[in-house]
């Protein structure tokens, strides 16, 4: 296992009995961003780095009792933390690394990812192998319940110009990758990149 993974694995660790009291109010806006997704009925979607599961009921919702969720996380406590909220019942939980899944190509409708990308060792590399896993067409949304300047200033860094999630970077990035860009919002309430699996 990398050093990159030790890492998180780690510091998820240390925060996963407490995390969702930290972040209490998120529910709306990854309701919010699970709609924007345009998910079907019946849809097969993975939270990629679910963590505590908190997209899983909306993704459950969004794709219906005939649809497939599945939530992958490297970190076993934070998914112990969504098994005991019950969040177990709204998807499968996969202990699994995102950046080498076990999954079918091209066997998934969407993939939902919140807070993942600056956890990703290689993040071209890391968002190709999310392509790998969707079907042409299938949406990828990159998502945060606050934006790109909120959360620097949460985390007591500078924002700078060329930070993976600015719309300059982020695009290009996700066209190496098999996606393209199709929307990009980064307010103070949230962050929300959606984008398409290129053929």
């Amino acid at each position: 296992m990398s050093d990159d993974h030790t890492h998180v694995q780690e510091f998820f660790t240390a925060r996963a009995a407490g995390w969702d009291s930290r972040f209490p109010d998120d529910g709306p806006a990854y309701a919010a961003a699970v709609s924007e997704m345009g998910l079907d009925e019946g849809d097969r979607v993975l939270d990629a780095g679910c963590g505590t599961g908190r997209a899983l009921p909306s993704l459950r919702a969004a794709v219906g009792s005939s649809g497939t969720v599945i939530g992958a996380d490297l970190t076993s406590a934070m998914l112990e933390v969504a098994s005991q909220a019950g969040r177990g019942r709204d998807g499968a939980l996969l202990l699994a690394d995102v950046t080498a899944l076990p999954v079918r190509t091209e066997s998934l409708d969407a993939v939902f990812a919140a807070g993942l990308i600056a956890h990703l060792p290689e993040p071209g590399e890391n968002l190709r192998e999310l392509a790998r896993v969707v079907r042409p067409g299938g949406t990828l949304a990159l998502f945060h319940p606050i934006g790109r300047a909120a959360l620097a200033a949460r985390q007591g860094r500078q924002l700078t110009p060329d930070d993976l999630r600015a719309e300059a970077s982020l695009g290009p990035l996700l066209g190496r990758s098999g996606w393209r860009m199709t929307s990009y919002v980064d307010e103070p309430g949230r962050f929300l990149a959606l984008a398409v699996r290129e053929p």
